[in-house]
C-alpha cells in the first residue's frame, strides 16, 4: 500500500519529520517558491506549514489528495479554513506546545511589572542610580484574578500560588470542583475585576472577546491594579488602557501581544509604568520544537483516519479533554456496526454519552458515530469534517445527549434510530480488560471484543443452535477469537462473535438458513 505524501513547507523539529516518517513519504520543501510548492502538492495528503506559507483557496484546489493540513503554531491566520472545509480538508494546528513558555512568560512580565525591572534597567543604562523612586511591590499576599483558565491560565495559577499569591478566576466552561481542587476560588467577572491587584488574560480572540478589557472594564477594578496580557492582542484595547495608566485608574501593565502586529508605535510605548514584549510568549527553543513534533504527530494521527482534538475547523465544543480519545474509535465502530446490523441509515440518530463519558462534550462522539456509519455506505471518502454535510445531504439527523447516571458502566456510548419502522440500537464502551467492547444490540445484552470481523445472530433460544454455527464456521476454517451470548425478554437470543477471518456472503446467507437462526448479521472490516 503506497503510502501518503506529506509536503513539509517550512522547518520544523527533526523528531517531527520522523514522526511523520513512520507512516507517511515526507517531502522537505522548505524555502521551495510558491509554484515548486504547488506543483508538489498535487500528490500529497498532508501540508504542514507555520505563519509564512499561505494555504489559500488556490493551494487547497491544487491539492485534490489533500486530507489534512498542519500549522506548527497556535494561529491559523494563513490557512483559508472555508476552502479547508468545503474540501473536506481537516485543519490542526499545536495549541498546547507553547503552554510552559507561554506561562513562564506570564509570570515574567508579572515579576517585571512589580519590581519595575524595565523601568530600572533603563535608567541604570542613562547612567541613573534611582533605587529610591523605583520602589516596587511583593507578590505575596496579593490577588491575581486569571480570566481564562485554560492549560496556560491554570499553569500561571500554579506558579503564582508559590509566591503565596491567593488566585480567583473567571471562566464559564471551568466547573467549580476543578477549580477547587487548583486551589482557586471561582468568580463572576465583574467580582474578578473589582478584587484583583494583577489581572491577566488568557482567552482565545473572538468577536465575543475582541476589546473584553477596555474602558468600562477598568472602571470596575481595583485602583492601581496591574494588567498583563501574553494571550492575543485586541482583548485588551490598547489606547484605553494608556488612558486608563495616564490619569492613574491603573498602575501598570506589561503586554506582550498587540491588536496589529508587527507593533512599533503603540500609545503604551511612551508610558514608563508598561512593560512590553514583541509577542514572545512562545519563543522558546522548546516551544517550537514542541510545536512541530505536536502538528506532525496530529498529522499522521489525521491520515490514520483517527479525530485529532487539535482540529480547527471542527467544533468539538469546549474544553474536550484527553480521556474522550479512547472511546472515539469505538464510536467509529459503532456507527458502522449499526448501520450494517440495521441495513440501512436511519433518518434521525440519537448518540448518548453516559456516566463519566457524559462530563465531555458529546459532539466528538456523534462525530466519530457519524464517520463510521457514513464510511459504511458512502462511496466517497468520509471525514470527520465532511460527515455532518455528508449526514445532512442523505436526511439523516443527529441528536446528541448527556446522561451522567449510569447503573452498569462507568462509561458507555449507546446509538439509536429507526430504519424501516424499527427501532434499534447498539451500545459499547471500553474495558480495561477486554478495550473496546460492544455491551448491547436491539436490547440483547451482550460483552464483545470489537474486532475487524464480527458476526451477530438472532437466534431461537434453545439447545444446538450455537453448535450448529460454529460447526459451519469451523468446517468454513474461519477461527472464532472470542464469543458472547445474551438473552432477551421475548425469549430470542443473540450470538456475537469475533472471528480472525473475513466472511463471504454465501457464508453469511448458509449460516442465515441454518435451522434456529433468525437473523444474521456480518460486520466487515472498515
Amino acid at each position: 500500500m503506497t503510502q501518503p505524501i506529506v509536503v513539509v513547507a517550512e522547518a520544523i523539529a527533526q523528531a517531527g519529520v520522523a514522526a511523520l516518517e513512520a507512516d507517511c513519504t515526507v517531502d522537505v520543501a522548505v524555502g521551495a517558491e510558491r509554484a515548486d510548492l504547488l506543483r508538489r502538492v498535487q500528490e500529497a495528503s498532508g501540508i504542514i506549514v507555520r505563519s509564512a506559507t499561505q494555504v489559500d483557496a488556490d493551494m487547497i484546489a491544487a491539492a485534490p489528495k489533500l486530507q489534512v493540513i498542519g500549522r506548527a503554531g497556535i494561529g491559523v491566520d494563513n490557512i483559508d479554513l472555508d476552502a479547508a472545509t468545503q474540501a473536506g480538508v481537516l485543519v490542526v494546528n499545536a495549541p498546547n506546545a507553547n503552554t510552559i513558555s507561554a506561562a513562564e512568560h506570564t509570570m515574567a512580565l508579572i515579576l517585571a511589572q512589580a519590581r519595575r525591572v524595565a523601568e530600572a534597567d533603563a535608567s541604570l543604562r542613562r547612567g541613573v542610580w534611582e533605587r529610591k523612586r523605583l520602589q516596587g511591590v511583593e507578590l505575596h499576599g496579593k490577588t491575581l484574578g486569571v480570566v481564562g483558565l485554560g492549560r496556560i491560565g491554570a499553569l500561571v495559577a500554579q506558579r503564582a500560588s508559590s509566591f503565596g499569591m491567593r488566585i480567583i478566576a473567571f471562566d464559564p466552561y471551568v466547573s467549580e470542583e476543578r477549580a477547587r481542587r487548583l486551589g482557586i476560588e471561582m468568580h463572576e467577572l465583574d467580582e474578578v475585576y473589582a478584587s484583583a491587584d494583577f489581572l491577566t488574560v488568557h482567552l482565545p480572540r473572538t468577536p465575543e472577546t475582541e476589546g473584553l478589557i477596555g474602558t468600562e472594564a477598568f472602571e470596575k477594578m481595583k485602583p492601581e491594579v496591574r494588567i498583563i496580557n501574553v494571550a492575543r492582542g485586541g482583548i485588551v484595547d490598547e489606547a484605553a488602557l494608556a488612558a486608563a495608566i495616564e490619569r492613574g485608574r491603573v498602575a501598570g501593565a506589561a503586554i506582550d501581544v498587540f491588536a496589529v502586529e508587527p507593533q512599533t508605535d503603540s500609545p503604551l510605548f511612551a508610558l514608563p509604568q508598561v512593560v512590553v514584549t514583541p509577542h514572545l510568549g512562545a519563543s522558546t527553543q522548546e516551544a517550537q520544537d514542541k510545536a512541530g513534533i505536536s502538528v506532525a504527530e496530529s498529522v499522521a494521527a489525521a491520515l490514520r483516519g483517527e479525530l485529532v482534538l487539535a482540529a480547527v475547523n471542527i467544533d468539538l465544543g469546549p474544553r474536550v479533554s484527553d480521556d474522550i480519545k479512547p472511546f472515539l474509535p469505538i464510536a467509529e465502530s459503532l456507527g458502522r456496526i449499526f448501520v450494517a446490523f440495521a441495513k440501512g441509515l436511519p433518518p434521525t440518530m440519537t448518540v448518548k454519552s453516559v456516566g463519566r463519558l457524559a462530563e465531555d462534550p458529546v459532539h466528538p462522539i456523534a462525530l466519530a458515530v457519524m464517520k463510521g456509519a457514513l464510511g459504511h455506505v458512502s462511496d466517497e471518502p468520509v471525514s470527520y469534517v465532511n460527515a455532518p454535510l455528508l449526514a445532512e445531504a442523505r436526511g439523516m439527523a443527529v441528536h446528541e445527549v448527556a446522561a451522567h447516571e449510569s447503573e452498569d458502566y462507568q462509561s458507555l456510548i449507546s446509538v439509536t434510530g429507526e430504519v424501516e419502522g424499527m427501532a434499534r440500537s447498539v451500545s459499547g464502551t471500553h474495558m480495561e480488560r477486554k478495550g473496546p467492547v460492544l455491551t448491547e444490540v436491539d436490547g440483547y445484552e451482550i460483552e464483545l471484543p470489537i474486532t475487524e470481523n464480527m458476526l451477530l445472530v438472532r437466534n431461537d433460544d434453545v439447545p444446538g443452535v450455537i453448535g450448529r454455527v460454529g460447526t459451519y464456521l469451523g468446517d468454513a476454517g474461519l477461527n472464532i477469537a472470542d464469543m458472547a451470548v445474551g438473552r432477551h425478554p421475548d425469549g430470542a437470543a443473540m450470538m456475537g462473535m469475533a472471528l480472525d477471518g473475513e466472511l463471504a456472503d454465501e457464508d453469511v446467507a448458509a449460516i442465515l438458513a441454518l435451522d434456529g437462526v433468525a437473523a444474521a448479521r456480518y460486520i466487515r472490516p472498515a
